[in-house]
């Protein structure tokens, strides 16, 4: 299959998008859509990255996994340039090892991504939502804004250090957090911030925090549809507003 639409974009291509979702989750495409969409846009590697099972309205039925891989190996054989993994976007709660994916359960999956949403149990999803949807804010955080970060800080360093993750997705979304905490785990875990083209996180002033660390960097495309897969361009858009160094976002190459 030939590429037929290879993005350049401010001199940058975009070699894997390991953020996508299909039918399995909250996706429009199946996981050969998403595949044939990364294999025209040049991509190198993808990654089907569902909703994890914690989720109450778009997780992955857990019954589903083996039925996913089964897919993907058939996929590997039939098209061998791609590098095709399944993976699955765990939820960070405040239970257990702070995911809705179990230690034992990563082992189905070629690696974990793992993000905070609203939909799961065991969250603070009420007090994040009510907090972000405030019609007005005042300039200065009250002692409850104050609480409240400080617990999804809490949650979300715990997961990253008690579980290998290899990219935290769109840090800073649905909910107030300590960027600068939650960096300085990634750093010392190995594990990569987002940087979305879905969501607005990590925005520009969340970039400049993070990049006080030494952490690594991703382009993520988040895509819901496989028009979607390997949309990098605002992402790379905000990491040239903040200074970043190109070369710590690990899957963009100059051409």
């Amino acid at each position: 299959m030939e590429n037929k639409d290879i993005k350049v974009y401010q001199g940058f291509r975009m070699m894997y998008d390991l953020h996508t979702h299909t039918i399995f989750s909250h996706g429009k495409g199946t996981i050969r859509d998403n595949v044939l969409a990364a294999l025209e846009r040049g991509l190198n590697k993808i990654a089907i990255s569902d909703h994890g099972p914690g989720h109450l309205t778009y997780g992955i039925k857990k019954s589903a996994v083996p039925e996913m891989r089964e897919e993907i190996e058939q996929l590997k054989k039939e098209f061998p340039q791609i590098d095709i993994c399944l993976s699955v976007e765990a939820n960070i709660i405040n239970r257990g090892s702070c995911l809705d994916v179990s230690p034992d359960e990563f082992l189905q999956y070629d690696f974990v991504i793992g993000g905070y949403h609203y939909g799961v149990l065991n969250g603070y999803c009420i007090s994040n939502y009510l907090e972000n949807h405030k019609k007005k804010k005042s300039m200065t955080d009250s002692r409850s804004v104050k609480k409240l970060r400080s617990k999804n800080t809490e949650m979300t360093v715990k997961a990253i250090y008690e579980n290998d993750l290899k990219i935290l997705t769109h840090p800073g979304d649905k909910g107030p957090f300590d960027i600068l905490e939650i960096a300085k785990a990634c750093d010392e875990r190995g594990t990569l911030m987002e940087i979305s083209t879905w969501h607005a996180h990590l925005t520009v002033e969340e970039i400049k925090t993070a990049a006080l660390t030494g952490v690594g960097f991703i382009i993520s495309s988040d895509a819901h549809h496989p028009s979607r897969v390997g949309d990098f361009e605002g992402g790379l858009d905000r990491a040239m507003e903040a200074g970043l160094d190109l070369s710590r976002i690990v899957n963009i190459e100059r051409v």
